[in-house]
């Protein structure tokens, strides 16, 4: 029997009935899911450090547990000394069954070592039913040995979703385990 992520398939054991229960669908296949969750992390100090590129795309490798790529430049900024097509970030972008393993280890370990955390903010919605989140330090997950950062830096990460809508995209985030904030 092949492995099936905790998360993956409590979305399809609880998830998917109440989310029906709740927005009435009349077919499964109308239930928003989970699509994927992209990790991106900018550098603007890498146009003098190009090493600082090489540990950012080491991070995210550790975090999400997929290899990550740096992200190039599209333009030239001559205020911030950047050319076009230079490396000024990293991101990873994780589907299928490493998705769900991403976000249950951010779920379970690395948000209940925010400081002084009270849940997620409720307003990253766009519009569409994705979902922003920032991380001010990548030291919450417990794949990054402390000792060895050489920097504390935040990362952003998106999950989209085949919701319509901002309210079918939190109860489907909620559902799944985000710890949203209280009004």
């Amino acid at each position: 029997m092949a492995y099936i992520p905790r998360l993956k398939q409590e979305y399809k054991d609880k998830v998917v009935s109440a989310l029906t229960e709740e927005f009435g669908y009349k077919n499964v296949m109308q239930v928003p899911k989970l699509t994927k969750i992209v990790i991106s992390k900018g550098v603007g100090a890498a146009v003098a450090d190009k090493k600082l590129i090489d540990h950012a795309v080491d991070e995210l490798t550790k975090i999400s547990g997929q290899k990550a790529v740096a992200t190039m430049s599209k333009k030239d900024v001559a205020s911030f000394k950047l050319r076009k097509g230079m490396p000024i970030g990293a991101r990873v972008t994780l589907r299928g069954e490493q998705m769900y393993e991403f976000l249950d280890r951010l779920v379970t370990s690395a948000l209940p070592r925010v400081r002084d955390f009270n849940g997620i903010k409720a307003t990253g919605f766009d519009g569409r039913g994705n979902y922003n989140l920032g991380v001010t330090e990548q030291i919450i997950f417990p794949e990054i040995d402390i000792d060895k950062i050489n920097k504390i830096s935040g990362m952003d990460i998106t999950f989209v979703t085949t919701a319509d809508t901002d309210k079918e995209a939190k109860s489907l985030l909620t559902e799944l385990g985000l710890p949203f904030q209280k009004n």
